[in-house]
């Protein structure tokens, strides 16, 4: 029987183009080795003599990546914030954002015009500009972004790059999105939830930020050795890290260094379920990974607050030391779109 794309995933999918891609014989002025091996990256790199153009693309359908709650003003937001995010993972400054539009007929022109305004009020946040896009029919509301910056190339980072001794650290905590999510689809179970805990978290879920001004300042700073933003999940991400690099690298979680604030410990109470698999396993928390220098830490630390919570050893297998100082491996797992199919 024919395989569907079901049976492979996103990441499967993924693979299979790269593949094609560099078997392709290409030249151009613009691409150089950082180019090609910005391809399995969370931008593309495109070479402008002493800088990179860093660009990337990201579509979101309404059915599955903007909840209910989520207004027309936030949908647009999170739209750019997205895109920019992934320009932060390496480094780079927003210059511009152009975004094409599936709208519903049925749609209200106050709706369209508050997603416009979250649209711009994100190109004003990150000092950027809306500089283009298409719109057409659609049966729901669809939203491609390909957002465009510039890095200067001794400062890229990029998923290569760990090594064995460097510290792995994390710009916030992990988990406040998905325990947001949780509090909105589950209503009922939350009425007596601290009110502050839940405007956090629900801010957190609705008004996600890209970390570009950290990002920023990371990369020049010269004693970052890998990064990614965290939107499928921390151990999907360091997954993702560890099959980029070019040398065999595992990475060792501390379960004790994990920030997990008691927001998120409250929801995991009254679910049933454990805090640390909010941490571990959801995403949307547009936070940055980092793989750090040890001899650097502390002097970035000074001035930008990052959360250490492990370290980059060469076992190839991604492990967590337990606060009861048993160890075990991690399998990775996150968010997947076209997910194959569990058994």
């Amino acid at each position: 029987m024919p395989r569907k794309i079901s049976d492979i995933g996103e990441k499967g999918l993924i693979k299979r183009i790269l593949s094609k891609a560099e078997k392709s014989d290409f030249n151009s002025t613009f691409l150089d080795n950082f180019s090609f091996k910005s391809l399995s990256d969370d931008a593309a790199l495109i070479n402008l003599g002493d800088q990179y153009l860093v660009a990337t693309s990201d579509m979101l359908f309404k059915s599955t990546h903007f909840p209910d709650d989520m207004s027309y003003n936030q949908i647009g937001k999170k739209s750019v914030t997205v895109n920019v995010s992934d320009l932060a993972a390496m480094g780079a400054k927003p210059i511009g954002i152009i975004v094409s539009m599936g709208l519903p007929r049925d749609m209200l022109i106050d709706e369209f015009e508050e997603l416009i305004e979250g649209i711009l009020d994100m190109c004003s946040k990150y000092d950027m500009k809306l500089i283009g896009g298409d719109t057409n029919e659609s049966q729901e509301l669809t939203l491609c972004g390909t957002c465009l910056g510039l890095v200067q190339k001794e400062n890229v980072l990029m998923k290569d790059g760990a090594n064995p001794g460097d510290i792995i650290a994390i710009t916030g905590p992990v988990g406040l999105a998905a325990a947001g999510f949780e509090v909105l689809f589950n209503k009922n179970k939350f009425q007596d939830l601290n009110p502050n805990y839940k405007d956090h978290l629900l801010k957190h879920a609705l008004n996600p930020k890209a970390r570009v001004n950290e990002g920023i300042l990371l990369a020049k700073s010269g004693i970052i050795t890998s990064a990614t933003d965290i939107t499928d999940g921390l151990v999907s991400e360091i997954d993702e890290l560890i099959n980029a690099n070019n040398c065999r690298i595992g990475m060792t979680l501390n379960e004790e260094m994990l920030p997990i604030p008691e927001e998120i410990r409250e929801v995991a109470d009254k679910t049933g379920k454990d805090p640390l698999e909010f941490a571990l396993y959801y995403g949307e928390d547009f936070e940055l990974l980092l793989t750090v220098k040890k001899e650097g830490f502390k002097q970035i630390e000074e001035r930008i607050h990052l959360y250490e919570i492990g370290n980059v050893t060469s076992s190839g297998k991604i492990e967590i030391l337990h606060k009861d100082g048993t160890k075990n491996i991690i399998k990775p797992r996150g968010y997947e779109h076209l997910s194959p199919k569990k058994s």
